[in-house]
């Protein structure tokens, strides 16, 4: 492993290098070298490769950049393409891949769609030279015209895992979210449930509904009518609203797509003088701040979104070292809290 220095001020900063770091941890400079080159897993123990980051960390180690690049042909940057920066899911995200890309001496630029989700400028032509690999979420692919290509690593977030043009994906379990918040809702006797659904044309919205609509066809009886809004809170509250006075019985349950539309339909709620959960149960997806922030708490789909990050960014390393990244599920989980309760007598 190339020699690192310390942060500091001058030439007089102590240098650092992966011996010191050895000896802090009590390991020799192999494993120093496996840990921080992400080859640990299935040859060092998960204890002993926190150990050695830890001891990374506090003595300011640094890999000598210049010399590994030139010799990798690398720049060891990596675009990190979002649909917005207003959305508390995507700094996790961010944050995860972050942590990941310091550990192997990589920095992580990040460029959020201008218009939150959909086409985006190319910020490619003059960057492309200057990156080594792209991970972007589904929801900003219609940015990445450029980069498919243009023979740069692609690792895409929440997307089809049978795209051809992605060397790896890192999907959420959100087919099984929404059908662990169905179940939930169904077995509280909710018949008449409106999904509020996500009004953007991406993979991970359109298998929502696909294990909406599954869940709530194996139980008799049970009406599903789709209400689509653009993410936002007055949007999901208009989304509700028209749920919540349209023609027939009014529904009992409002599922959501995201926590920002879930908010919403609570504001419809209480407008309305309806009381959430008792005359109308409300869930969302995702488990943001928001989620506990409103009265009441969310019953919602927590995502690991920093794990979505990481695991994003483990898989350019892997690609970008020509070695198998393959695709990655991470499992999900409801969180029931106030915000869901049984239907309203004679719902």
């Amino acid at each position: 492993m190339a020699h690192g220095t310390a942060q500091g001020t001058g030439p007089s900063a102590a240098r650092v290098t992966s011996r010191d770091v050895a000896r802090s941890a009590g390991v020799s400079q192999a494993t120093v070298s496996l840990v921080l080159g992400d080859k640990w897993r299935g040859r060092v123990s998960e204890r002993t490769a926190d150990a050695v980051r830890a001891a990374a960390r506090e003595l300011g180690y640094r890999p000598n950049l210049a010399a590994r690049s030139l010799r990798l042909g690398r720049t060891r940057t990596v675009l990190l393409v979002v649909p917005a920066l207003t959305n508390e899911f995507f700094a996790h995200v961010y944050t995860g891949a972050a942590r990941v890309a310091a550990d192997h001496g990589f920095g992580v630029v990040l460029y959020p769609s201008p218009e939150g989700v959909g086409p985006a400028r190319d910020p490619f032509d003059s960057a492309r030279a200057s990156l080594d690999g792209v991970i972007a979420s589904s929801m900003a692919a219609d940015a990445l015209a450029v980069v498919r290509g243009g023979g740069l690593p692609l690792v895409m977030l929440d997307s089809d895992p049978d795209d051809p043009a992605t060397a790896a994906t890192v999907n959420l379990d959100i087919g099984d979210g929404m059908r662990q918040a169905a179940e939930h809702l169904l077995g509280l006797g909710h018949r008449r449930i409106v999904h509020v659904a996500a009004a953007v044309d991406s993979w991970t919205f359109r298998v929502r509904a696909r294990a909406l609509a599954g869940a709530v066809r194996a139980v008799p009886g049970t009406v599903l009518h789709t209400e689509r809004a653009a993410l936002g809170v007055e949007e999901g509250r208009q989304a509700a609203l028209r749920a919540l006075t349209g023609p027939g019985p009014r529904p009992t349950a409002l599922m959501c797509d995201d926590d920002i539309l879930a908010a919403g339909a609570c504001k419809a709620a209480r407008r309305l003088g309806l009381r959430v959960p008792e005359d109308v149960s409300v869930t969302g997806v995702d488990d943001l701040a928001l989620a506990t922030a409103v009265e009441p708490e969310l019953t919602t789909v927590t995502l690991p979104a920093q794990a979505v990050g990481a695991e994003g960014m483990r898989a350019l390393m892997a690609v970008l070292d020509g070695e198998p990244a393959g695709d990655t599920t991470l499992p999900v989980e409801l969180v029931v809290r106030d915000s869901s309760a049984p239907p309203p007598p004679g719902g």
